[in-house]
Formats: C-alpha cells, structure tokens, sequence
C-alpha cells in the first residue's frame, strides 16, 4: 500500500474513533434542551412554548394581517415569556436613583 492509502485509513479511522468518543460523552452529559433534565424552566403557558403568539392585528382587522409587529406573518414575539418559550422570567434591571437631599 501507498502513502496516500495509509493517510486515508488512518485519517479514517480517527474520525471513527472522535464519533465513538463523543458518542460516550453525549450519552454521559446529554446537552440541556427544552424539557430535558432537572432545572430547566417550563414551557410559557400563554405560547404553549412556541415564542410566538398571534398578533394583535388579527385580532381587530377585517381579515388581512401585517404589521411591522408581526412583519406581515400575523404571529409576534409573546410578551409573556419574550419570544424564549420557556417559563423564565425575562431579565429585568432595577435602575432607582437615590433620594435628593433637600436643606431647608
């Protein structure tokens, strides 16, 4: 055999062995998604977990749908969980500025 096939082989069998590696480690730590494992949040119950509800304009209109909410596609972000589809709750910054003193 050439060179070239024992590179291909051995190139070959390294990505065999990587598949075989991730494999054993996936199946030690699966990657957390929507609903898989403890800690995760639950599904938005006004989205049922899409992210999307339907908009506002279909709501009121005569029938047609678009708005620069929806972009023309009558679903908009939910406002509930912010388009995330979990039950999380949305960040949220407390800004106060503190109290003036006033001399008299």
């Amino acid at each position: 055999m050439g060179p070239i096939v024992l590179t291909q082989i051995a190139t070959g069998i390294s990505v065999l062995a990587g598949a075989a590696l991730l494999k054993s480690v996936m199946d030690q730590n699966p990657m957390m998604g929507p609903g898989s494992g403890s800690g995760q949040f639950p599904r938005c119950s006004s989205c049922n977990g899409t992210g999307r509800v339907s908009c506002l304009c279909n709501r009121w209109s005569d029938g047609d749908s678009g708005c620069r909410t929806c972009a023309g596609s009558g679903r908009m972000m939910c406002n509930r969980c912010g388009g995330s589809g979990t039950g999380r709750p949305l960040p949220m910054y407390n800004t106060t500025t503190p109290p003036i003193a006033v001399l008299i």
